[in-house]
């Protein structure tokens, strides 16, 4: 008998659901994001948070029928999969605790984005018996997970463990990039994540320090600013604790920032001191290794970028150095990383940064407007100058590992932009899905 297309996805979803239950310690935006999808396509869900937050969990929660635990060892007992959706700099701390009380042959995941320390505490503190495959889901909770793409690491699993897990996420419909090794996914992530938010947090920053917002700036109107300014506004508008980790716990990150860091640096140099021929040779090699034919173009859409303007008199624009472009792909080049291979681990922040990038030197005429202005415009100088001191300051914090001082660095930047952060994460969004369905 022939099943009808409704039947046949019923089907396939009571295959994927029998039999595992989920739970989730850590129930903040990512961790109750993930407990609801799984609830809607029919998986039985637990999990747990800090008692303070219990009563408003539940009443949140009730409608999907995740149940409320008391705490994670008795979410660790009773599941077949237990996600850790907790920060990254108190994973150690909450697995230590949790962790022993594991299910026998329980699948362990954790929802952090830097994945070494994570097996590093999983395998100190779970059961020999527990079958590891991590995650990773390259979005953040202002997106459904169906759609978007997800990161899959089988770190210590059988098949059919990993099976499992192939299907739990097929039911949900993400994207599933599968990675064998956890190294090579922090290499990736250090590109596509902690670099790329220094990037967007030293414009941040630059622009609190010189005391102005950047949409009410004639030199920061036009596409390409406009992806700046909604990027580092949605970058902004989520939590400090999020982009510490990623930049300081991943041990491929500061070596990575240092680079960038060492590329503005040199740059910005070249450009006090003038020296023309060298600046454009080095920007030249540099385009022509990361843009090479062979690489699959982006294409961000023109019109699209010119739409999504904060500015009131976009009339007034001004050339721009794009200081903060040109010294992520001088550093691309020194790192001889190929940051189109980075797509498979791709954020909507990374996708936007490479391609502005790209539209930036594959523009021979926006190009040399761009060495010009960066050589000989003093107007926008003093802007390049904060833009360098930022730079050094988040390259500090990160090369010393001061998670509280990266902290507090962000949130002073983010109360700075603080009436915006809303508006510009709404923006950034129907910015983000208008350029990705061109």
């Amino acid at each position: 008998m022939l099943l009808t297309v409704s039947c046949l996805k019923s089907h396939i979803s009571n295959l994927y659901i029998s039999g595992m239950n989920i739970g989730i310690i850590g129930l903040g935006d990512m961790g109750k994001l993930y407990a609801k999808a799984f609830s809607k396509v029919g998986y039985k869900v637990c999990g747990c948070d800090l008692p303070e937050n219990r009563d408003r969990l539940e009443e949140e929660l009730a409608p999907y029928k995740i149940k409320i635990m008391d705490n994670g060892h008795d979410v660790s007992r009773t599941s077949d999969l237990v996600i850790y959706s907790v920060e990254a700099d108190r994973m150690a701390q909450v697995v230590a605790e949790c962790g022993p009380s594991t299910k026998y042959g329980a699948i362990v995941a954790g929802q952090t984005s830097v994945k070494t320390p994570e097996i590093e505490t999983f395998e100190k503190y779970l059961p020999a018996d527990a079958q590891i495959i991590t995650f990773h889901a390259m979005h953040g909770p202002g997106f459904e997970p169906k759609g978007q793409k997800l990161i899959l690491i089988n770190h210590r699993a059988d098949k059919k463990a990993y099976q499992r897990m192939l299907d739990l996420f097929t039911a949900l419909e993400t994207d599933i990039v599968e990675i064998a090794d956890y190294h090579e996914h922090d290499k990736i992530v250090a590109d596509t994540q902690a670099v790329t938010h220094v990037g967007f947090e030293s414009m941040g920053t630059a622009w609190k320090a010189a005391g102005f917002f950047p949409w009410e700036n004639a030199s920061y109107i036009g596409g390409i600013d406009n992806v700046k300014i909604l990027t580092t506004l949605r970058i902004f508008s989520y939590k400090a604790h999020v982009y510490a980790g990623l930049a300081i716990l991943n041990p491929y990150a500061r070596q990575q920032v240092k680079r960038y860091a060492i590329s503005e640096s040199e740059l910005f140099k070249l450009m006090i001191k003038e020296e023309e021929a060298e600046f454009r040779a080095r920007l030249y090699r540099a385009r022509d290794f990361v843009f090479h034919e062979s690489r699959k173009p982006i294409m961000l859409n023109d019109s699209v970028m010119k739409e999504f303007s904060l500015s009131q008199k976009p009339e007034q624009q001004k050339p721009n150095s794009h200081l903060s472009i040109l010294s992520m792909v001088d550093a691309w080049y020194h790192l001889g990383v190929n940051p189109y291979d980075n797509l498979i681990c791709q954020t909507p922040p990374f996708r936007l940064r490479l391609g502005i990038a790209e539209y930036l030197f594959k523009n021979e005429e926006l190009l040399e407007e761009s060495i010009e202005t960066a050589l000989y415009d003093k107007t926008i100088r003093g802007d390049d100058l904060e833009f360098h001191s930022a730079v050094r300051e988040w390259s500090s914090i990160i090369g010393y590992g001061d998670i509280e001082g990266y902290k507090k660095h962000f949130n002073d930047v983010q109360s700075f932009f603080q009436g915006r952060l809303e508006e510009g994460n709404k923006q950034s969004a129907e910015l983000i899905r208008r350029l990705m369905m061109e």
